[in-house]
């Protein structure tokens, strides 16, 4: 994340372009994903350690949906 590029509110990044060309949306461990349009996986980054809590990606393939996820995750980024 500290080396990808994001788009920040208020100093802190709520979503990123990670290395394996997907979206990274920061929506928070009890949002609804099931209210979503788009399939999203827990992002894990790393190999050994759980996924990072709240944290979501979307494939390549729904390249169409990242906006709209975009202006989601801000939208609850302004909300904490």
């Amino acid at each position: 994340m500290m080396s990808s590029p994001a788009i920040h509110y208020n100093g802190k990044v709520f979503a990123f372009f990670s290395t394996k060309q997907k979206m990274v949306f920061k929506f928070g461990k009890d949002y609804p994903l099931e209210t979503l349009s788009v399939e999203l996986q827990e992002f894990s980054p790393f190999k050994t350690k759980r996924p990072l809590s709240g944290w979501y990606e979307a494939s390549f393939t729904n390249k169409k949906d990242w906006e709209t996820l975009a202006e989601l995750s801000l939208k609850l980024a302004k909300q904490n």
